[in-house]
Parts: structure tokens; sequence; C-alpha cells
């Protein structure tokens, strides 16, 4: 009696539960079949988001850094008065 009881509650609960999924998909507007390719697509977009202000972060490094190796050099120069400055 109680295997039977416990398959009858199994099967309860799992429809349940797709009908949970069923409507929580609903309310996120993914419900039309598609929401493998939404989900996929909406990680892609994220992983390039992610590439994109990694790279902009390096770009930034990289102006900051090539501008201060500039003003060291330029400071260096002037130090040694390679352009002709007055004596």
């Amino acid at each position: 009696m109680h295997d039977a009881q416990d398959k009858h509650t199994e099967a309860m609960i799992a429809r349940a539960v797709d009908q949970g999924v069923t409507q929580a998909l609903a309310r996120l507007g993914l419900e039309n079949g598609h929401a493998r390719e939404d989900i996929r697509d909406l990680r892609a977009a994220l992983d390039s988001l992610r590439l994109v202000r990694q790279a902009a972060l390096q770009t930034v490094v990289r102006v900051i850094t090539t501008g201060l190796v500039l003003a060291l050099l330029a400071g260096i120069a002037l130090k040694l008065k390679l352009f002709g400055g007055d004596g």
C-alpha cells in the first residue's frame, strides 16, 4: 500500500514541479519553447560584455602607463638638457 501511495505522491510532486517551472518561465517571458536558446544568447551577451569591459580596463591601464613613461622620459630629457635649453 505504501509503495502505491509513494508513487502517487511522487507523481503529484513531479506535476507540481513541472507546473512551477512552467509558471516561472512564463513570468520571465521564456515560455515559448525557446528558453534554452534565449538563455544561451543571454550568456553569450554577458560573456561579450565581460570581454569588452576587460579590454577597456586594459586599454585604460596602457594609456596611463604610456603617459607616465612619456612624462618620465620628458623629465629626463629636460634634466639632461637634450632640447638645447638655457644653460
